[in-house]
């Protein structure tokens, strides 16, 4: 940082801090008590009223705050879950020609058992320099940390483009809803050439991450019936196949139970060789492994770091994330069950088609079914994921002066095993955007599962980055 820079990103950062801890801690506390969980885990959103509560309350938190020339409105369509669309004309001499569009999410992920005493999704806590909630780090403070950005921008007197600030509820749901809201404000929006989302992680505290890659994401419920109803598994076991272990036989299509490895092969790709250059790189300095909470004696499924950031970016997995026909054990008698059903969660490679790989997934499940059992996959669905652009030379400079100012230590990139839908989206609309993917998910944040925290310091620091990424991308030369 140039010295003439210092004074102000010590302006830029000082009110960053004071809004994060007089109005942005409280609202984020007030938003994490909402039990706004995403349209797939609560198909009568509308009547529970939860999202609405959540855009309600950021909706009236960006109405408060001190931009120039701000509109907030809420955009609807029937059916659909809202948007909350933020619009921020240029300042300070900012070019009024283009556009910047900032990302973020109001939905959650449900409940998930598991959090430790005290704690709990729609409980608020904090814990030192960690807020406990569901939802708080992905990514309800996101919406706040964006228009921050842009009040800090102008309160430090630095010029921005045109920025448009959209917040989904349909995100966790697979972002269900975008492609229409998008749409219907394509020209509205017009055509950013930056696009900043806050919505992925970092690998550590100390420097701000760009993602460079996210995985796509297909799913579906698995669902095998071999009886009409349940029957005595001492009168019928060795007769009538197990539903569970033609379950198991239609699992073994997809995935080598041994070693994981996806079978299917329009769900595999080759990785390109600058991001096998890139896990090599970053694994010399992170072991991405010893940020899970394994069991004592477990172990990851390699040892090899850079062969670990591989498989959580660009190796395709499958994961059972939910069961249904199976009881609880207190409630388990001895009957041989009709029916055993799977929610899959299969996480696809970057650049696989989802539609591609839902097809293909449908058939391979669903194909001769073992002693003729009824063999269902419904509610298929896939988004594709995102390989990000190479970054053009001002915007590199511009992040790693930005994480120096912030954080004291230069940016670095890394690929993201999650996924956002959202970015897939726009890398087609606007193929010729640059693309700056962030966010606060560091080790142990447990996006959700439970315990899920923001570590404040961390969301208060990026914050002040995209003030100084606006400010880069305005006078870019």
């Amino acid at each position: 940082m140039t010295e003439a820079a210092a004074p102000v990103a010590a302006t830029v950062a000082g009110h960053v801090d004071d809004v994060w801890d007089a109005e942005i801690l409280p609202a984020l506390e007030r938003y994490i008590a909402i039990p706004c969980v995403s349209v797939h885990f609560d198909p009568a959103w509308e009547e529970h009223g939860h999202l609405e509560r959540a855009i309600d309350l950021v909706v009236e938190w960006a109405r408060a705050r001190d931009v120039a020339g701000m509109t907030v409105e809420v955009a609807r369509l029937p059916g659909r879950t809202p948007m909350i669309v933020i619009d921020v004309p240029a300042f300070g001499g900012g070019p009024v020609d283009d556009t910047v569009l900032l990302y973020g999410h109001v939905d959650k992920q449900p409940e998930m058992v598991g959090w430790r005493d005290g704690l709990g999704p729609w409980t608020p806590v904090r814990e030192g320099d960690r807020l406990y909630g569901r939802g708080g780090a992905d990514d309800g403070y996101a919406a706040f940390a964006s228009l921050l950005a842009i009040e800090a921008a102008q309160r430090a007197g630095l010029p921005h483009a045109r920025c448009v600030v959209l917040v989904e509820a349909s995100e966790e749901s697979g972002s269900i809803d975008l492609p229409a809201h998008l749409r219907a404000l394509g020209e509205r929006i017009g055509s950013p050439s930056l696009v900043l989302c806050l919505d992925s992680g970092c690998l550590d505290d100390r420097r701000l991450w760009a993602t460079t890659s996210l995985r796509g994401l297909a799913g579906g419920v698995l669902r095998v019936d071999v009886l009409t109803e349940g029957v005595h598994s001492g009168e019928a076991s060795g007769v009538v196949p197990s539903s569970f272990r033609i379950l198991r036989q239609l699992l073994d299509r997809i995935e080598d139970s041994a070693t994981g490895e996806v079978l299917v092969p329009e769900l595999v790709v080759d990785v390109p060789a600058d991001r096998v250059q890139q896990a090599r790189a970053t694994a010399e300095a992170f072991t991405i492994a010893e940020h899970f909470p394994f069991v004592e004696g477990a172990r990851p499924s390699t040892d090899d770091p850079a062969e670990q950031l591989l498989r959580r970016t660009w190796r395709p997995t499958v994961s059972v994330t939910g069961v249904d026909g199976i009881p609880p054990l207190d409630r388990a008698g001895n009957v041989l069950r009709p029916t055993t059903a799977v929610r899959l969660s299969v996480r696809l490679p970057p650049t696989v088609d989802a539609d591609a790989a839902v097809a293909a997934l449908t058939r391979v499940l669903t194909a001769d079914p073992p002693s003729g059992a009824r063999v269902t996959f419904a509610d298929a669905h896939g988004a594709s994921g995102w390989n990000a652009p190479s970054f053009a030379p001002w915007l590199e400079r511009a992040l790693d002066e930005a994480s120096s100012a912030s954080f004291g230590e230069p940016a670095r990139t890394f690929g993201e095993g999650g996924s956002i839908p959202f970015m897939g989206m726009l890398a087609e609309m606007f193929p010729d955007a640059q693309f700056v993917v962030t966010g606060v998910l560091g080790p142990g944040s447990n996006a959700h599962g439970p315990n899920e925290f923001l570590d404040l310091p961390t969301a208060r620091r990026l914050t002040a980055c995209l003030t100084h990424v606006l400010h880069a991308h305005a006078i870019r030369g």
